[in-house]
């Protein structure tokens, strides 16, 4: 895929978060540059403390209180009001949770259905779109499952399906796979490279080398900045030469 005439989705420049104060100040991020194209599916990676999950609130107007400059879509973000930046949320940005976030007494579908509530669609065609969302995930006979009845990998697609029920055009990941075996992680991560596919930009926060292998671009950090940013890029349609390096990535994929 070619990122090279697409206009950035999110531009980051001297991006810092203090926590703390006098002694105790210190930066969680710490100056990060950063463009991000749309379509880009990036592993972010690093040791525990390294900025990962704070970098990622920050993407999602979780966090306003920073210091630098951060552009979404073309709009510095500080110039936004919390009206604003809520709706911003509620229908361009989805997140996935490794804790999945469910709310517990609500069953399948009304969990999924859930955001809808916030941009005032009616009940019924809530209750329509998401459940055509859950069919879409091959979770239409577990509609009306409360969370507890679910596993793990049920239960972290149901998230999926609550985050994409807007249609976002950005998907931030926090983890997906953490609390799931290898079987379901594999499966999140096959749903999540098809939704990248259909031009979705994901930024996907691991711990786990195995999954970068999904994204296109692999980002390490480290004590609050950038330490790695790389390409990992897709062969061509058109059979030509290559490193030897780059075929024993085709053969992994």
């Amino acid at each position: 895929m070619t990122f090279a005439k697409t206009p950035p989705v999110i531009e980051l420049r001297d991006l810092k978060k203090r926590f703390g104060i006098g002694d105790a100040e210190h930066y969680a991020i710490d100056g990060i540059d950063l463009t991000i194209k749309k379509g880009e599916f990036i592993a972010i990676m690093g040791p525990s403390g390294c900025g990962k999950t704070t970098l990622l609130n920050i993407l999602g107007l979780l966090d306003s209180e920073i210091d630098g400059e951060y552009e979404l879509d073309g709009r510095h973000v500080a110039s936004l009001s919390s009206r604003k930046q809520a709706r911003i949320r509620s229908q361009q940005i989805g997140f996935i949770f490794q804790s999945f976030n469910l709310i517990s007494r609500l069953n399948v579908i009304e969990n999924v259905a859930l955001p809808l509530t916030y941009k005032g669609i009616p009940r019924v065609t809530r209750l329509k779109l998401a459940s055509k969302m859950l069919h879409n995930f091959h979770l239409g006979e577990r509609e009306y499952y409360l969370p507890h009845q679910l596993s793990g990998g049920q239960t972290q697609r149901v998230a999926i399906a609550r985050a994409l029920v807007n249609e976002p055009s950005i998907i931030l990941a926090d983890e997906p796979t953490g609390n799931l075996d290898s079987h379901a992680s594999h499966i999140i991560m096959e749903e999540l490279s098809d939704l990248h596919k259909r031009g979705n930009t994901i930024i996907m926060v691991t711990h786990n080398p195995r999954l970068t292998t999904y994204a296109s671009r692999v980002i390490t950090m480290l004590d609050g900045r950038i330490d790695t940013d790389t390409f990992t890029k897709k062969p061509a349609k058109k059979r030509t030469k290559r490193p030897l390096g780059a075929k024993r990535k085709k053969a992994k994929a």
